[in-house]
């Protein structure tokens, strides 16, 4: 068996031993390359993953009063009360679902299904964001965010200043109607 490179003829013996150095240098070259494309793969991602804002950034997560009470007046809101029940009936925000903290990762475990079951309204989605947790001074919420946030719950977001400052602004809404 004859191979022709260019004007060049090899013979059979020659052409094994050029495929063989080609397939080496090929592979050698491959793995260079693979090795090449993983580092950057691994750069690109470890940048990625700095540039995209990920679960937990503060300024992202806090809800302001005003804009509690108009996500509530336009029904776009989930809202979520992390206190122990007889907190929740001693009276809270209306539309919120009360989720004990030491209940809500369970919780926000479950089939939507249970949820739904479980609490009356649609279980939240990880992508909605909407979800709005509160507490009485902003602690648990804050927990409540942590927790949300680990289970995949990116959007969520708390209201900082809880039922305390809803009480307190409340009030003051209802001295300056009067």
């Amino acid at each position: 068996m004859l191979c022709y490179t260019g004007r060049r003829r090899l013979s059979a013996r020659n052409a094994a031993l050029g495929s063989i150095m080609l397939c080496f240098l090929l592979s050698r070259n491959s793995v260079r390359v693979v090795a090449q494309v993983s580092r950057a793969g691994a750069s690109l991602s470890r940048s990625f993953a700095r540039s995209n804002p990920t679960c937990g950034e503060e300024s992202d997560s806090v809800v302001t009063y005003t804009q509690l009470t108009s996500m509530l007046s336009s029904g776009d809101v989930q809202l979520f009360d992390v206190r122990n029940p007889d907190e929740y009936q001693a009276g809270y925000i209306a539309d919120a679902v009360n989720t004990p903290l030491d209940t809500l990762e369970d919780s926000l475990k479950l089939a939507p299904q249970q949820f739904q079951e479980k609490f009356g309204v649609s279980a939240p989605g990880k992508y909605d964001d909407d979800i709005v947790f509160y507490c009485r001074t902003g602690k648990r919420s804050t927990s409540a965010l942590g927790i949300a946030h680990q289970l995949g719950f990116c959007r969520a977001r708390h209201f900082k200043g809880g039922y305390t400052e809803w009480e307190k602004q409340q009030g003051n809404k209802s001295a300056r109607c009067q």
